[in-house]
């Protein structure tokens, strides 16, 4: 495996638009102020609607700044949106309560115009009482990782990507559309240790036969032509398949590395880019894993082109 320190997201690159929460006001005294109880409302609604779910620490590290004395702010914000209606909790990760928006909440932000156009965005409640909480937490602290309150409002958790005439659909667990001018898109997987070795490859894959999917378009009587389906109906404005970033968490490191290191062997000779690393070596800002690299001719060799509708 080849480790790269390329694709982390740098904090101030991008100028076309503000996709960050922001940061606490520094005070008088040069110490970070206190937000007021409104704005961490505020803000916990607009986290939720980005990442789903969340635990307190989890919020309070992104809004507040303020490290353990942060939580009493958002633990009192969040029971606040629980009397008035807006956030719930419907399970635990550890010790820890798992929020989520509620459907109430849901509106309240599409009403306010406080987040891009999400019109299939769920509040997640369902799935943190089918036992997902932990999962969805692991994204959430994914997320966090690798960019922390920068660009927040850019991430998108459980994308859909189906194909239906090959019978292919699944979730991606989250993905990253960066402010540029042709809206790179980073695409992310996170395992928690509950799949099985051969599950997370096949996961892997599903994402070479998306990409490698050609649709036929033409005037009957007419040569026509194809074209990739990612490219039309899904990342219009990118000129290659987004890269998949795959994160293993849920586990003590030395068995983490262990299954980077089959998940290596197991995704060999795939044509679509994928960079690979673990949760605890990602919050130390240690370099991706670099498991494949975009092919797109070696794909459409693997994939033929459709010549009928």
């Amino acid at each position: 495996m080849q480790e790269t320190a390329g694709h982390t997201p740098c904090p101030t690159g991008f100028r076309q638009a503000d996709t960050s929460l922001l940061v606490p006001e520094a005070s008088a005294t040069g110490t970070r102020s206190t937000p007021t109880a409104c704005r961490v409302r505020a803000d916990a609604l607009r986290m939720l609607g980005c990442v789903r779910m969340a635990t307190v620490r989890q919020v309070a590290q992104v809004i507040t700044a303020e490290g353990s004395d942060g939580r009493s702010y958002v633990r009192r914000a969040m029971q606040q949106l629980k009397t008035q209606g807006l956030a719930e909790t419907n399970g635990k990760s550890g010790r820890d309560r798992i929020w989520n928006l509620t459907p109430s909440g849901l509106k309240a932000l599409s009403a306010g115009n406080e987040l891009p156009p999400r019109p299939r965005a769920g509040t997640g409640a369902r799935g943190i009482r089918a036992g997902f909480g932990p999962h969805g937490i692991a994204v959430t602290e994914t997320i966090l990782a690798y960019g922390g309150r920068h660009h927040l409002t850019g991430w998108q958790v459980e994308v859909n990507h189906a194909i239906k005439a090959i019978g292919l659909s699944f979730s991606t667990d989250a993905v990253l559309t960066l402010p540029t001018a042709t809206s790179e898109v980073h695409l992310f997987e996170v395992d928690n240790g509950t799949m099985t070795r051969a599950r997370l490859a096949q996961e892997v894959w599903d994402y070479e036969r998306y990409a490698g999917h050609r649709v036929w378009e033409g005037a009957r009587g007419t040569v026509g032509r194809s074209y990739d389906f990612w490219a039309r109906h899904r990342y219009t404005r990118s000129r290659l398949f987004p890269t998949l970033y795959v994160v293993l968490t849920g586990l003590p490191e030395h068995l983490l590395q262990r299954r980077l290191e089959a998940l290596a062997r197991d995704v060999d000779g795939i044509t679509i880019a994928v960079l690979a690393t673990t949760l605890p070596r990602l919050k130390r800002g240690e370099p991706w894993y670099e498991l494949a690299v975009d092919d797109p001719s070696r794909r459409r060799a693997r994939y033929p082109e459709a010549f009928s509708r």
